[in-house]
């Protein structure tokens, strides 16, 4: 049986159509992605991301914990940051990526995929035998909206007297919002700036509905503009850019890969790096009519197969076709030609650098 967020029945009032996602019945859009895209893009828009799994970890070794299972530098981490990573399997591979965000020395908390829910947490209760920690999925008894958009610190600072000019780039910190205790983080997945709300189920209908009713008006954004939001940054979605089959490497996330600290999977990846890859996540435009579409095949210019697509768009914000896709490491190179195959027909574009969009 398919899970329901908290707000729910707020997305049906606001003619969502609802799909199922990740386990969940989620809204995939209500005006239209377009609409939604650009009102993000613009000015705001609200998305309901409490699907996501929280994980809490806490205990003395819960940095220990969460550096054996995560790719990057936890020692880094100060009270209140937030931190991009991911989590690899023995063979180097990527089980997830997620957030982590740092409570204190001896408590953490993992914000990860839904669609990974029950294959992260016994991943992570597999490794912590010798750390002992508390592992706890709070996810069914919280809220989590984001809103997004470069009028979201404008509009959320109506309902707190905590600026949060103060909460920078991936940090967060634990506010009295509408008089509610609230954890608000700067991260985001659209490229739009905004932040994320966290919160108690029990205020989490007062919460949206406020913020609905105010004078501004702002608008629900489902999860199909998310996708195009965070396409035109160029940012991996799991199960399309990234999955147990690809390598951080593969993926272009080295940057998130600190190979002084001991993680599951380094010793094979740290093989990959000096062995070499053998292909590589790329940006592509495409110059001829055509939508890509995850599994479209990708071919050079003596038609031969030389990858796959994993996500594509016609991009809002620039009106043309977006995609990503791997393809064999020597025709890697930006503004390399290549074709996608799409009905049988071979359509030209041309590998970008990403992001495909910049403000």
């Amino acid at each position: 049986m398919l899970k329901r967020t908290p707000f729910f029945d707020i997305h049906i009032e606001n003619n969502a159509k609802i799909v199922p996602f990740a386990g969940y019945e989620m809204p995939i859009q209500y005006k239209g992605v377009i609409s939604e895209h650009n009102t993000v893009r613009n000015q705001l828009g609200i998305f309901d991301v409490s699907h996501m799994t929280q994980i809490i970890i806490k205990g003395e070794n819960a940095k220990k914990l969460v550096q054996k299972i995560t790719t990057n530098n936890v020692l880094k981490l100060s009270k209140l940051d937030v931190q991009y990573s991911c989590m690899l399997n023995k063979n180097a591979c990527i089980i997830d990526d997620l957030l982590v965000y740092k409570f204190d020395e001896d408590e953490f908390m993992l914000v990860t995929n839904a669609s990974n829910s029950e294959k992260n947490l016994k991943w992570i209760n597999e490794n912590n035998h010798e750390f002992k920690c508390l592992v706890e999925d709070i996810t069914s008894h919280r809220g989590l909206l984001a809103i997004q958009g470069p009028e979201s610190l404008d509009f959320l600072q109506n309902f707190t007297d905590f600026d949060l000019k103060k909460i920078q780039y991936y940090k967060f910190k634990r506010v009295k919002f509408m008089n509610f205790d609230v954890i608000i983080s700067n991260t985001g997945y659209t490229g739009a700036g905004g932040f994320e709300l966290y919160f108690d189920k029990e205020v989490a209908i007062e919460i949206l509905n406020n913020l609905l009713n105010d004078k501004t008006k702002p608008e629900l954004a489902g999860l199909a503009a998310r996708d195009t939001l965070r396409l035109e940054m160029g940012y991996c979605l799991y199960g399309n850019d990234i999955d147990e089959t690809t390598t951080p490497l593969e993926a272009s996330l080295s940057w998130i890969v600190k190979f002084e600290n001991d993680f599951i999977g380094r010793d094979k990846l740290k093989n990959q790096k000096i062995i070499g890859l053998k292909r590589k996540l790329v940006g592509f435009t495409l110059i001829d009519k055509g939508i890509p579409r995850k599994g479209y095949e990708i071919f050079d210019s003596n038609n031969q197969k030389i990858g796959i697509v994993t996500s594509g768009t016609m991009s809002p914000s620039l009106n043309k076709s977006i995609g990503m896709g791997y393809v064999n490491i020597k025709e890697s190179n930006v503004d390399n030609y290549i074709f996608i195959k799409i009905r049988n027909k071979l359509v030209k574009g041309m590998i970008v650098k990403r992001p495909f969009y910049v403000k």
